[in-house]
């Protein structure tokens, strides 16, 4: 089994949509028994919200679900529970880093590293900047090149 884990500063706009559009894509492949996938935040204060209106919206209009999805904080046992743990942008990537023991610093990555020419390292949070549907086109784009690097590690 395979656990991925994204995460994003409050846990209402980018990661649970990483979360819903990968678990999509995992399933469509078929390998939901050998996948999984979770979201969570690197801070508190949205713990126990919904994903946000702006990322429901988006992921209503593209047919994916995101039913029983509630913001969490990520927690020290995460750290060695996760195989990837993937921040949506550099800030969370180094907050990630400072939180994490040493010895499980690999499982940290940066969303945006799998995808070849990008134009962004960050996934710009859509929470300041009200832009979902370029936020939804930059996740779309990487969650199908992280299905690909997981799927290629199944095979190893």
């Amino acid at each position: 089994m395979v656990t991925v884990l994204f995460v994003c500063l409050g846990n209402i706009c980018r990661s649970p949509m990483a979360e819903a559009i990968f678990r999509q894509k995992v399933q469509q492949a078929g390998l939901e028994s050998t996948i999984q996938v979770f979201s969570a935040a690197t801070s508190h204060w949205e713990v126990g919200s919904q994903p946000h209106k702006g990322t429901r919206k988006i992921l209503e209009q593209q047919g994916i679900s995101y039913q029983g999805m509630r913001a969490t904080q990520i927690q020290p046992s995460d750290f060695k529970k996760y195989d990837y743990i993937i921040g949506m942008d550099t800030n969370n990537v180094a907050d990630l880093k400072a939180l994490a023991p040493q010895e499980e610093q690999w499982r940290i990555h940066l969303f945006m590293e799998v995808v070849a020419g990008k134009e962004t390292m960050d996934v710009p949070d859509p929470y300041y900047t009200g832009d979902f549907e370029e936020t939804y086109r930059l996740v779309e784009a990487g969650t199908s090149e992280w299905l690909k690097k997981i799927k290629a590690q199944l095979k190893d």
